[in-house]
């Protein structure tokens, strides 16, 4: 291990120790009577949740099975709250009562009364013990959230003991995450707890300084959180899908009551549907960088039909770190960047100069993605460089994964600087960029030299491998490298020769990969972002050696 990196790893450990011991001041010793007070009296408004509905799911439900994270429960009478559960991801999800949403497709009084049921239970088990997975603060945001929102149908028809129980626990809630908002890690879910609080002084009775000190800080987060080119600072695309189901709701109820809106909560909503639409492919579906799993059309088409600020998606995200070339009905997405800070890399992927490539309503390259739902060992996997469309270098990732349970799985190492060229033409656009990710280990960059006509017809490649001053190796460099094109499952390869492969879409449309300096190989491979969980899929390598070939050309030519 280099020295800087010895630094950086004691630095890291310091700075956690530190904020453990911070935390825990802060929380110090939870209980229920702790967050005890006033109940308030009434709900003024629920908000609207924009997520779509599912009646199945509802049924499912109504009928003690619950589907939730991929798996599925039987509850048998019992209370989904006091039995074993499938999983980690499954417990999370049962206790945002996220699915509480797709109750509403029902009309049978008998069966909306299910929500109030559950929750009734829920209180019961979870309600005078603050701990566990059900208290963590991003669930109790989530959970808070989605009480508001769907309180019509949980409290349809309650009786005034389950009433007052009910806002008891809002308030609990609220006083809960008010209490632990500073000491939540950085990230999407420090943000989630700021909107929830922000969702429950306007829902609820609150005094003036109440509702301008949940903006305020909501503001303050916002400006952090949110990029100035749009992006969320995790540089995950799928987060600001998440965060802007919960905005534009968070946005109209403010309008909605005549109180003054947060100074950034606009500007950021506007910020964040450019960034958000970069991020799209061609069929709906959003792009695989960074901790993003499945996002489909739907989910996306919610959200966009708010979108007022129009035009063509941007050709890149400056401070995202992203770039994108688009010609007729052919995108190509490009991971230019590395993670901002190591608090936020805890879900960060080592993916830089991967590429994703869409035409027409089809994904033909892409990236592993994250599993939705999978465990912890599946995730570390999909986070790995092989996992996406680039080169890795003696198959080893660009950026260093800490395996530390202190420290977590931050990213402690690898790349810290990528230089980027977009040189847009009347011929088309290309971008050349070039990270240090394998520098210590083997005094290697990898460059990555994409560009796509105007015609959208041919996406012409090269990969390179060069010293830290810029120069080719030495021809005694033994490093071997693989540049990796993972394909989407629902595209067929036809291979041939050994260097052409046919991709092929069910609608008929296809490319062909021609690589003329290596063999092109075809794998199995597994897509980790598919909605109904792991797939099996295929990818295509090419190999090529640091020291007697260290650039190879390719070619991904669109087939008529």
């Amino acid at each position: 291990m280099r020295m800087s990196d010895s630094r950086r790893l004691i630095s890291l450990t310091i700075r956690e120790a530190w904020w453990r011991l911070s935390r825990r001041l802060v929380l110090g010793r939870m209980s229920f009577i702790r967050f005890s007070g006033t109940t308030p009296d009434r709900l003024i408004v629920a908000p609207t949740d924009l997520r779509v509905i599912d009646p199945h799911i509802a049924s499912e439900i109504v009928a003690g099975r619950f589907p939730l994270a991929g798996r599925i429960l039987e509850t048998d009478g019992e209370s989904p709250f006091e039995v074993d559960l499938p999983s980690r991801e499954f417990a999370i999800r049962l206790h945002t009562f996220s699915w509480a949403r797709h109750i509403r497709a029902l009309t049978e009084e008998d069966d909306l009364s299910r929500a109030r049921q559950l929750v009734s239970r829920w209180l019961a088990t979870h309600g005078r013990g603050i701990k566990g997975i059900a208290w963590e603060p991003d669930v109790a945001a989530q959970r808070l959230i989605a009480w508001l929102s769907h309180s019509p149908v949980i409290l349809k028809q309650a009786d005034h003991v389950f009433y007052r129980r009910f806002l008891k626990s809002l308030a609990v809630h609220v006083r809960y995450l008010r209490h632990v908002a500073n000491a939540v890690p950085d990230g999407e879910g420090r943000l989630q707890v700021r909107i929830a609080i922000a969702f429950a002084t306007v829902s609820m009775p609150a005094s003036g300084s109440a509702i301008r000190r949940a903006a305020r800080h909501l503001d303050d987060e916002l400006d952090r959180q949110i990029l100035p080119d749009g992006g969320h600072a995790s540089r995950n695309p799928r987060v600001a899908l998440d965060l802007l189901l919960d905005l534009l709701p968070l946005r109209q109820t403010y309008v909605n009551l005549g109180h003054d809106v947060p100074v950034k909560l606009i500007p950021s909503i506007d910020r964040m549907f450019p960034a958000l639409r970069f991020f799209r492919h061609q069929g709906g579906e959003l792009a695989l960088f960074n901790g993003a799993t499945s996002a489909q059309a739907n989910e996306l088409m919610s959200v966009l039909r708010y979108d007022e600020t129009a035009g063509q998606p941007f050709k890149g995200l400056p401070d995202s770190q992203y770039e994108r070339l688009a010609a007729k009905d052919v995108v190509v997405i490009m991971d230019t960047g590395c993670p901002l800070s190591a608090a936020l890399s805890r879900e960060a992927h080592a993916g830089c100069l991967s590429f994703e490539l869409s035409s027409g309503r089809h994904r033909f390259i892409i990236n592993s993605g994250a599993p939705r739902f999978a465990g912890e060992r599946f995730r570390q996997m999909a986070r790995v460089t092989a996992a996406h469309s680039t080169v890795t270098v003696e198959d080893r990732s660009s950026a260093r994964l800490s395996t530390s349970r202190f420290l977590g799985p931050i990213i402690t190492g690898g790349v810290t600087e990528v230089s980027v060229t977009h040189s847009p033409g009347e011929g088309g656009d290309s971008v050349v960029a070039r990270h240090n990710g394998y520098a210590g280990a083997f005094n290697l960059m990898h460059e990555r030299d994409l560009s796509l006509n105007a015609a959208g017809t041919t996406l012409r490649g090269r990969d390179r491998l060069v010293t830290v001053d810029g120069a080719d190796p030495d021809p005694a460099h033994t490093a071997s490298a693989v540049a990796r094109f993972h394909i989407h499952p629902a595209i067929s390869l036809r291979q041939a020769d050994a260097h052409e492969v046919k991709l092929v879409a069910p609608d008929g449309d296809s490319w062909v990969l021609t690589c003329r300096d290596g063999v092109i190989v075809v794998e199995e491979d597994i897509f980790f972002a598919d909605p109904s969980g792991l797939r099996k899929t295929q990818m295509l390598t090419i190999g090529f050696s640091a020291g007697e070939q260290p650039e190879i050309q390719w070619v991904l030519y669109r087939r008529t």
